[in-house]
């Protein structure tokens, strides 16, 4: 497995927002987490990242522990996070927001190759290449957080919910990028309250209650679990 983790607890002060979470990543494909607000989706993200803290457990990466590295120097190792609700820099302009996501780099050449791909990847974002991130639309926004985060040449990419506000057609052309990520090596682990869109993009999911794994196998068996209809597909 690329990512192991292994019983992991997670405090806000007194609340305990993960209780013993465990989950693995294998080296393709994706993993969906899916639950309801509140159950632990994002700070699980937050805790491989090592912007949430645990306050037990593991998390392996590689063969290597990384639960006590920095959030830095957990990029530099492979893992890159796009947030939720996107996080440009609003008054820097497209390119530069994408090549703060390569600050751990010194390749310049290499960069430059790096900034080239990710614009064949989001053509509309070559087209705005020198447009401020706050004039863009929220569909335009994510495909700058997704490309920032694909200049840190990842080898496991973390996304938040990804389709959080976007129109449909953004949807589907957001999905159509993230398997084309998929295809060229990348693997994700994708947070994502459509469960519906999640089950049918990921290869193995995990349902987590209040901060509690309920359910964990294979996505297309859970979209057909009793609780999963009722309580995330609408019945």
């Amino acid at each position: 497995m690329l990512l192991e983790i292994k019983d992991i607890h997670v405090h806000y002060g007194k609340i305990a927002a993960l209780k013993g979470v465990s989950m693995e990543v294998p080296e393709d494909g994706i993993v969906t987490i899916i639950g309801a607000n509140g159950a632990g989706k994002s700070t699980t993200l937050r805790a491989i990242s090592g912007l949430s803290k645990i306050s037990a457990g593991e998390i392996w990466f590689d063969g290597e522990r990384i639960d006590a590295l920095p959030p830095e120097k957990i990029v530099a190792c492979g893992i890159a996070q796009v947030p939720e609700g996107r996080r440009v820099f609003p008054d820097l302009s497209v390119e530069e927001n994408l090549r703060t996501g390569a600050f751990l780099r010194n390749d310049r050449v290499e960069i430059d190759h790096s900034l080239e791909q990710v614009f064949t990847r989001f053509p509309r974002l070559k087209e705005r290449r020198s447009q401020w991130a706050k004039t863009l639309s929220g569909g335009e926004q994510q495909m700058v957080a997704i490309g920032r985060a694909l200049m840190s040449k990842p080898r496991l990419l973390l996304l938040d919910e990804p389709s959080m506000g976007l129109a449909p057609v953004i949807i589907q052309e957001i999905v159509r990028i993230l398997e084309d990520i998929v295809a060229d090596g990348v693997p994700v682990v994708l947070v994502e309250q459509n469960a519906e869109l999640a089950l049918s993009l990921a290869r193995y999911a995990y349902v987590l209650e209040t901060g509690s794994v309920s359910l964990a196998g294979i996505a297309e068996d859970l979209h057909e679990n009793d609780h999963v209809k009722k309580a995330y597909l609408g019945g």
